[in-house]
């Protein structure tokens, strides 16, 4: 790679974790006002609306092998975001990102059980101490024990079944008609579980989900072009610059201070997947199973 892209590619990484962490907030703002299933729906229609120009002119949908895999990953999706949105309203911000840096975990245990991947000593000493992680945080049978922590964990699991979906996708598919279809798709579904709790938003909360959509696409693009321009075991560690940026804006804007033990769990949860997942890149297959 050369060294001037590779350095934009961290750039528009960094510039991601900013953003992501601005999701977190404004859900964060609209929590207790809107419901988790509304966000989902509106997050991606308007994420939808921004991206409609280049699907329109680059993306030819007609030509993907796959139907009713999109609405199924499309739904694992959807439901990610709003387990992620759900504790994202009532756990403190921190707690529920360092939570979700599980993810990669999840995936190397799906590859594992579902895809019959190797998996080596590395691989499942990461996944080991990644759930030690996750009880430093959430401190099970603790006084201090916070129930909704556990959607910020169903959401990383839902997350690496969609990502797990989307590996056997891609050796079919190219990465365009996967992004496209996905935002299409999640749209209807999103509309259809949002009907019943349904409630007419304010201007100022239309703004706010509007914004979510649109950051929501943006990152979308800035993630996808910075792996295009670097290799993921440069890009890929940047995602945990999340932590630190949510940390701080959960502290300017509401005044959240992140416990001892939150640093600790997710210093042991980022070790886990740094060291579970390079296990497995090391010890994965041929090239033609990668997406």
């Amino acid at each position: 790679m050369q060294p001037g892209r590779t350095g934009l590619a961290v750039c528009m990484m960094v510039a991601a974790a900013f953003l992501n962490s601005l999701d977190a907030v404004i859900v964060r703002l609209l929590a207790g006002e809107v419901h988790p299933l509304m966000i989902g729906f509106f997050r991606a229609f308007f994420g939808l609306l921004v991206v409609t120009p280049w699907i329109v002119s680059r993306v030819d949908l007609k030509a993907s092998p796959y139907r009713v895999l999109h609405v199924v990953r499309a739904g694992l999706k959807l439901a990610s975001l709003v387990a992620l949105f759900v504790a994202f309203a009532h756990a403190p911000l921190a707690d529920a990102t360092a939570i979700n840096f599980t993810m990669p975990m999840f995936l190397v245990l799906g590859a594992w059980l579902v895809l019959k991947e190797h998996v080596g000593i590395s691989s499942v000493g990461g996944i080991v101490a990644g759930f030690v992680g996750v009880m430093i945080i959430i401190r099970p049978g603790a006084s201090g024990f916070d129930q909704w922590l556990l959607f910020a964990l169903a959401g990383a699991v839902l997350t690496a079944a969609s990502q797990l979906m989307l590996r056997r996708m891609a050796l079919r598919d190219s990465a365009d008609r996967l992004v496209a279809w996905n935002l299409i798709a999640t749209v209807p579904l999103g509309l259809i579980v949002m009907l019943p709790v349904w409630s007419m938003p304010s201007w100022s909360q239309l703004a706010l989900l509007a914004l979510q959509g649109a950051l929501g696409a943006l990152n979308m693009t800035l993630i996808t072009r910075a792996f295009g321009m670097a290799t993921a075991s440069v890009l890929a560690p940047l995602d945990f610059l999340r932590l630190p940026v949510v940390a701080l804006m959960a502290f300017s804007f509401f005044a959240e201070v992140p416990a001892a033990q939150t640093w600790i769990g997710a210093a042991v949860i980022i070790g886990a997947a740094i060291i579970g997942t390079r296990g497995m890149t090391l010890r994965r297959k041929p090239p033609v199973d990668k997406p």
